[in-house]
Parts: C-alpha cells; sequence; structure tokens
C-alpha cells in the first residue's frame, strides 16, 4: 500500500528487530501494512503512481506474501475520514476479493459491484463521487475469468431480473468475431474469455460516453481508466489496455 504516517516508536522498533531476526534466517519479512493516506497524500498521486501501487499488491498477493491489515488501526484512523486512491468496478463473484487481490486494505480503495462488472447508471454516478468529489485517482473495470455473468448472456439466458442485467453484456457477445455459431456458447472456455475481454473494454467505452465529468477528468490527466483482467487459476491481474 502506498507508505503513509509515522509508526509510533515501539512499533517502529519491533517490527526492525522482527525483520533483522527473519533476515539472519534466510526469510523475507512480509511488507508491513502503513495507516490509510491522508488528504494530501492522496492529492500528491499520480494515476500511474495509483496503478503501480495496485499492481504491485497484486503480486504480493500473487506470491501469497501481503501486508499486514491492521485492522484495529485503521478503522479508528479512517473513521474520521476517507482519501482512497482508486475506484474499482469489478464482478459480484465470491472469488475475486478486491481489496486482497491488490493487497489494499481499509480506506484504501473504493470498490463497486455489480454481476459482470457492467457500468450501470448507480456504478458511474458512484465512479463520479469517488474521483470527482473524494479525490481518487483511478477507474479501474476489473472482469475476470470463467464468469458466469458473461456465460450467461454468452447462452442468452432468461431470469427475473437478472434478464436486465444480461443485456448490457449482449454488445459484448456480439463483438465477438472468429467463432461459428456452435461455438459461440458458454461451453466454449475460449469464447467465454474473448467476451469477457470485450464486456471489459465496452465497458470503459461506455463509461467514457455516459460521463462527461469522467471524461473530462481523463482528458485533463487527474484520472486514468483501465481495463483488467483477474485470472482465477493464480490470482494474478492482466492490464488491458
Amino acid at each position: 500500500m502506498i507508505q503513509t504516517a509515522h509508526r509510533k516508536a515501539s512499533t517502529a522498533a519491533s517490527g526492525f528487530l522482527i525483520a533483522a531476526a527473519l533476515t539472519l534466517t534466510g526469510c523475507a519479512a512480509p511488507q508491513a501494512s502503513e495507516a490509510p493516506i491522508d488528504q494530501a497524500q492522496q492529492a500528491a498521486l499520480t494515476p500511474d503512481a495509483v496503478l503501480s501501487d495496485l499492481m504491485e499488491g497484486n503480486e504480493r498477493y500473487v506470491s501469497g506474501v501481503i501486508s499486514e491489515p491492521n485492522i484495529t488501526e485503521r478503522v479508528s484512523i479512517s473513521s474520521t475520514g476517507q482519501y482512497p486512491q482508486a475506484v474499482i468496478l469489478s464482478c459480484l463473484d465470491s472469488r475475486v476479493p478486491v481489496e486482497m487481490v491488490f493487497d489494499q486494505g481499509i480506506g484504501d480503495v473504493f470498490v463497486g459491484r455489480v454481476a459482470g462488472n457492467v457500468a450501470t447508471t448507480e456504478q458511474i454516478g458512484s465512479m463520479e463521487f469517488a474521483t470527482k468529489v473524494a479525490g481518487s485517482k483511478l477507474v479501474m473495470v476489473l472482469g475476470h475469468e470463467a464468469c458466469g455473468a458473461v456465460k450467461g448472456a454468452c447462452d442468452g439466458v432468461e431470469l427475473g431480473n437478472l434478464t436486465d442485467l444480461l443485456a448490457h453484456i449482449e454488445p459484448a457477445v456480439e463483438g465477438v468475431d472468429g467463432f461459428a455459431d456452435d461455438q459461440r456458447n458458454s461451453k466454449n472456455s475460449a469464447f467465454v474469455e474473448a467476451v469477457v475481454h470485450k464486456n471489459v473494454e465496452l465497458v470503459i467505452a461506455d463509461i467514457r460516453e455516459r460521463s462527461e465529468v469522467l471524461t473530462e477528468m481523463e482528458n485533463n490527466g487527474e484520472i486514468k481508466i483501465v481495463g483488467a483482467v483477474y485470472s482465477l487459476q493464480d490470482g494474478s491481474v492482466t492490464l488491458t489496455n
């Protein structure tokens, strides 16, 4: 996570002794989690710096060596205000724990979740709040492999209100070429993955088209809007643009 406030002397000393002991035994100490950033630190961030921090956090997640959560400290500090560095639109899937995926803690990122990571009006409005009002520097649309919502859209599933939700993904299904008619279904993993990537691409385009606020901020260099796909196999995140 972005480095922040100084630790108390006793905590720092303890951390030093632990790190030294681990070094002597040939083990690497995991990166320690700091307190959430404050408003001045958030303002000083660049979109590229935030993106780098998230991707470095994902590398730690994949390696299995993630930061200590410092939950009690973070709950206390963040109770007086929040200054997250990014807003991430993710699928509802329980196998994609967004904060953990990027090794972030309480107060570090906004997370919007909806099946298929589609850009509803409510999600776009939340992104506008997160960036224009609350100061976040990065908007990420995070899809994932073998997405159930994408599979449903590939198969033309209709079920209550889910029907309307899957309609948001239909343009991605229709936008993927190179597959015969009998290959364009959820049984074809290659087709599903192609639609997952196309869906992320189209959601980003949809956000830019429907949000003058976000588009203006991006054009001014205040924020960056990026797409990514999460691997269920190894936990890695790959940027798509």
